[in-house]
């Protein structure tokens, strides 16, 4: 399974992890930041609603940007005390008094779409690696980075509507 931290501006990856399938997303959001030097500012991290752990929330707040991340449905305010709280509470609050529609278009959620996309080109360079053992995968899987990387620094298309 790859997991990839994408900048949203760029569609640079940024960060790469590869894991066995019984890894999930979330627990490996903070070993993908920690891959982004201190040095680059993160503006924002977005992830779906399997994102809205403590884990995360704390891992995000540390690089001292705003987490993007709708609350689950049946979810409920943290303490305060726990780092990255307060932000989560204020989405919380917010999805209860606008809506999540609102809220996600009032937050930006929806550029995530763009992260979505460069995801999907990435599986289309090829569904299944070609080497067998885990760590020529993950060489394999690296190159292809290096590669996406290569076409978003040659440029994106500009789509404009006529008529």
């Amino acid at each position: 399974k790859v997991h990839l931290g994408i900048d949203a501006q760029s569609l640079e990856i940024r960060a790469i992890e590869v894991t066995s399938n019984s890894i999930g997303d979330a627990p490996m959001l903070p070993e993908l930041l920690a891959q982004i030097p201190r040095s680059s500012a993160i503006a924002s991290v977005t992830g779906d609603g399997a994102y809205d752990t403590k884990a995360c929330h704390a891992a995000i707040a540390r690089r001292n940007a705003q987490a993007i991340i709708p609350p689950r449905k049946n979810a409920r305010a943290w303490k305060s005390s726990q780092t990255g709280a307060a932000s989560r509470n204020e989405a919380l609050r917010a999805c209860q008094r606008l809506g999540r529609r609102i809220w996600k278009k009032w937050i930006g959620y929806h550029r995530r779409s763009l992260v979505e996309t460069k995801m999907n080109c990435f599986k289309r360079l090829g569904e299944r690696v070609m080497a067998r053992t885990f760590e020529r995968q993950v060489t394999e899987l690296h190159i292809r980075v290096a590669l996406l990387n290569r076409f978003s620094q040659l440029g994106r298309p500009v789509t404009v509507a006529v008529a």
